[in-house]
């Protein structure tokens, strides 16, 4: 019996690509951007309420920064993945009448298959768009309250440090196990 290998077309890899988990260089770079500064912005809380100093603790908080920033752009990346597929079947004849009558002039030359390209196309750029818009605020509103809440009301007695790392890098583990989920 012989086997041959079947090379993917270009159209296919294309498609491919838009179902695999990897994202983008520039989706990867602004995720941890964002995340980078949604992990430093509660340094305000311990450094201007529990006044620690940022010559004691200088290397606690980079640390618990840098870890945060992957917990937290996981999660991102995560809940971008499980919801980009479900919008792009809610937005399917949304964005399908919208190309069909962006291309009412043009519809004559073209045969299906272009029209059918460009459809899903535009269907993946609207879903990549709010699936990772969304992804931000859904798992920075998670993050925020559990800051809130295991700083002022959890962890309130424990020392400030202690109290430091496991509400802030607390909150990014629970970001990040709340975006393992498939629902």
């Amino acid at each position: 019996m012989t086997t041959s290998k079947k090379m993917l077309t270009r159209e296919e890899e294309l498609l491919l690509q838009d179902f695999s988990r990897k994202i983008s260089r520039k989706a990867m770079i602004m995720f941890y951007g964002i995340a980078l500064v949604v992990s430093i912005v509660p340094l305000w809380l311990y450094l201007r309420i529990y006044q620690l100093e940022l010559e004691s603790y200088w290397i606690l908080f980079i640390i618990g920064s840098l870890v945060n920033t992957w917990l937290v752009a996981f999660g991102y990346n995560n809940v971008k993945f499980v919801l980009k597929h479900k919008i792009a079947q809610k937005r399917e004849d949304a964005v399908a009448k919208e190309v069909l009558q962006s291309l009412s002039g043009q519809q004559q030359s073209m045969n299906k298959k272009e029209k059918d390209e460009r459809i899903l196309w535009k269907k993946n750029v609207v879903a990549d768009f709010e699936a990772t818009t969304y992804s931000i605020f859904y798992n920075n509103a998670i993050f925020y309250t559990m800051v809130i809440l295991g700083s002022f009301y959890v962890f309130r007695s424990f020392s400030p440090t202690l109290n430091y790392l496991l509400s802030v890098v607390g909150s990014g583990a629970v970001v990040a196990l709340l975006s393992t989920g498939s629902k």
